[in-house]
């Protein structure tokens, strides 16, 4: 009932503290909630996921199901799912694509997995029929993680040391070295000012036409408020996390926003 939903989304609120944005508005419903692992930039990561009927929202753990911080609000009117297939270590996940950033998630089982795709799936399909509007198709690229890549994707010699730092193409997500990365190309979907490509993607990118660029960056607008609150996603790479015992997520169902 909407009091149930009221309740549930003042304490996501509360877990976040002042560091997250309000999230308790007319007509949001929480659906779901639970602990998936996350691909960073380094390596895997338990995160925190909320999805209401409009917005996807992450946290790191810092107590479990009592703090969180870092958070990012995604609008689902920009989310694409596409399902992944299990590799090794690597099972029952799938990609979250969105116009700024994308990223692989992992739950800890396939039903777990199937639960998660069907619901955010429907709140997309629910959320486009209300509004009219169709899915985007234009999404960032999914980042290599560093630890897949010993030496620079586009130049094949170049090794990564200590000295000697990894960067990611904005357009094609390759761990990339600086030389190779040396140019920087507007990609409205993902930011205002031009952000590092590799040289393929910049040649690439430079010879197609750029008529609807005005028009993406104005259509960005609102993407952008609702983006990250911390910057950068992965530049909480050190710090300490709580460690927890798995929980099944919690859906649940079919609960009314109140009017």
């Amino acid at each position: 009932n909407s009091e149930a939903n009221t309740r549930r989304i003042a304490i996501v609120e509360s877990c976040f503290g002042s560091s997250g944005q309000q999230l308790l508005v007319p007509g949001r419903v929480l659906v779901g909630e639970g602990v998936l692992t996350k691909m960073c930039r380094k390596r895997p990561k338990p995160r925190q996921f909320f999805l209401f009927n409009d917005i996807l929202v992450y946290g790191n753990i810092v107590i479990g199901k009592k703090k969180y911080n870092k958070q990012h609000l995604i609008p689902l009117e920009e989310v694409q799912l596409q399902g992944l297939e299990d590799n090794g270590q690597y099972r029952n996940g799938w990609l979250i694509r969105t116009t700024t950033k994308s990223f692989a998630v992992y739950a800890a089982t396939s039903t777990e997995k199937q639960e998660w795709m069907a619901h955010i799936n429907k709140c997309i399909e629910d959320l486009l029929r209300k509004s009219g509007k169709k899915p985007v198709v234009t999404h960032a690229a999914v980042w290599v993680p560093d630890s897949e890549a010993n030496i620079c994707m586009h130049c094949k010699k170049t090794q990564f040391t200590m000295l000697i730092r990894r960067h990611h193409c904005r357009n094609c997500g390759a761990v990339v070295c600086g030389p190779c990365s040396s140019k920087k190309y507007l990609l409205p979907g993902q930011s205002a000012k031009p952000v590092r490509v590799c040289l393929d993607c910049y040649d690439q990118l430079s010879s197609m036409k750029t008529e609807q660029t005005k028009s993406a960056v104005v259509n960005n607008n609102k993407s952008n408020n609702l983006g990250d609150s911390s910057g950068e996603d992965d530049s909480d790479d050190e710090q300490e996390e709580s460690k927890e015992v798995h929980d099944e997520p919690k859906f649940y169902g079919d609960d009314k926003p109140e009017k």
